[in-house]
């Protein structure tokens, strides 16, 4: 249990802190759970609460959400954080859950950060979870799927809560400036567009919007009367650097790299560069988004465009031998250029095909006319026997079979007709017919 110092009260709270509210009617956001009708409020309003995650990005009302529960329920509410607390911290709690259980009572725990527990200590809730000595309320920023033991997971139902809306911020920053709990006591100048910059700077995190709300009026300019101007230079100094949202290790680096992906899939440059440039200001490695388009410029473009690989491996090269930010011109030309080329997945489908087949079927030998033969043994024991070296020939190749018995005509590549793989659809026509001809 926190000690309560003789001077606690003297300390004031953080404007996000006055300002959570107690009830759902003034929670802000999430229409889509706790709209009227809605399940997670029915839930909630009927104290019928089972088992759940709480899953959103940071400041969108996780723990708020929960702080209700606790202020509704008739349950024990233990609130726990996965920061500060180990296996000996959850024996406890629980051994406290059983006795209620004993007595008739349920118990609620609260799991702020739970995605920072290992799986020792997520599997030290299973069996109370199971059983019902207690309900648990998980609150994450990272995907459940990838963060969460799958046996706790599945007796838990997911909610995920989205980041609130820029009508949602502005909605709070008025409930800032007029309220007792806010600044509803002191007169302030502020245009209503520098609250919009707020509300954009904060990327739907409440907790943003409200710190740095509080921070430029703390910080605007008083005059003799008591007012606090708010002026944009002021704003300027507060919101100088933004802070994206980003995890290389998480989900949404993933998100962000398929976003990159997908753009250039689809051609359209303007939302590959956007998503480029969101992964590199965040602090992604340039070398990481290097490697990626490196691997776009065979599995999308191929041999529809063969120089895209070509373009692509001069910017890895780029990104090596100079780094960011200079790189990120280097990373914006190949991606563009990714991009606008042609597409074909050709070289992703004949890899794929092969795959099965090597995957599926039997391992055959090696045919021995393909084999080397570097030894007198080996010769002896006819490798290499009947090998035609395509140079000795007028045409350049031979009508010999190179694939196992098995697997004889088979075909993995299939040219498209986009960008320049027409030229090699019809070279590679003109080959099999020749060999078709030459083996018969």
């Amino acid at each position: 249990m926190e000690q309560v110092t003789f001077f606690e009260n003297s300390v004031p709270q953080p404007l996000a802190a006055r300002l959570r509210p107690d009830d759902l009617d003034g929670y802000a956001g999430q229409e889509h759970l706790l709209g009227k009708g809605k399940v997670l409020r029915n839930l909630i309003e009927t104290d019928q609460i089972s088992s759940m995650i709480f899953w959103g990005p940071p400041g969108v009302g996780k723990t708020t959400l929960a702080r209700i529960i606790a202020n509704r329920t008739k349950a024990a509410f233990i609130d726990f954080s996965a920061v500060t607390s180990g296996i000996k911290d959850i024996r406890e709690v629980m051994k406290k859950a059983e006795a209620n259980r004993a007595f008739g009572e349920k118990t609620i725990v609260f799991v702020d950060e739970i995605h920072r527990f290992n799986k020792a200590q997520q599997d030290a809730f299973l069996p109370f979870v199971e059983k019902g000595s207690i309900i648990l309320i998980g609150a994450t920023t990272e995907n459940p799927s990838f963060e969460i033991n799958g046996a706790l997971l599945s007796r838990c139902k997911v909610f995920v809560l989205k980041a609130l809306t820029g009508d949602d911020i502005m909605k709070l920053l008025d409930k800032a400036m007029s309220s007792p709990e806010g600044f509803g006591d002191r007169n302030i100048d502020m245009e209503r567009n520098l609250m919009e910059r707020i509300a954009a700077f904060s990327d739907g995190d409440a907790r943003v919007a409200l710190s740095t709300f509080e921070m430029v009026v703390l910080n605007g300019d008083v005059d003799e009367e008591g007012t606090v101007h708010v002026t944009e230079d002021t704003l300027d100094q507060c919101i100088s650097k933004k802070s994206l949202l980003y995890d290389k290790n998480g989900e949404e680096h993933y998100n962000l790299i398929s976003a990159l992906h997908k753009s250039m899939r689809n051609s359209d440059p303007d939302a590959a560069v956007y998503w480029l440039a969101r992964m590199l200001e965040a602090g992604e490695d340039p070398m990481y988004v290097a490697r990626r388009v490196t691997r776009f410029a065979a599995e999308d473009v191929g041999m529809a465009d063969p120089r895209a690989m070509e373009i692509a491996v001069a910017a890895f090269q780029a990104c090596h031998l100079i780094g960011m930010p200079e790189c990120s011109v280097h990373l914006t030309e190949a991606v563009i250029y990714m991009a606008l080329a042609p597409k074909s997945n050709a070289m992703e489908v004949a890899y794929l095909e092969a795959a099965a087949d090597a995957r599926n079927n039997m391992a055959e030998p090696v045919p021995m006319h393909i084999r080397n033969a570097p030894t007198k043994l080996m010769r002896d024991l006819d490798y290499g026997k009947g090998y035609q070296y395509a140079h000795d020939y007028e045409e350049k190749m031979t009508a010999m079979e190179c694939l196992p018995d098995s697997l004889k005509d088979h075909e993995y590549y299939h040219p498209t007709d986009e960008g320049f793989e027409p030229r090699y659809k019809e070279r590679l026509r003109q080959i099999k017919e020749w060999k078709k001809k030459h083996r018969k």
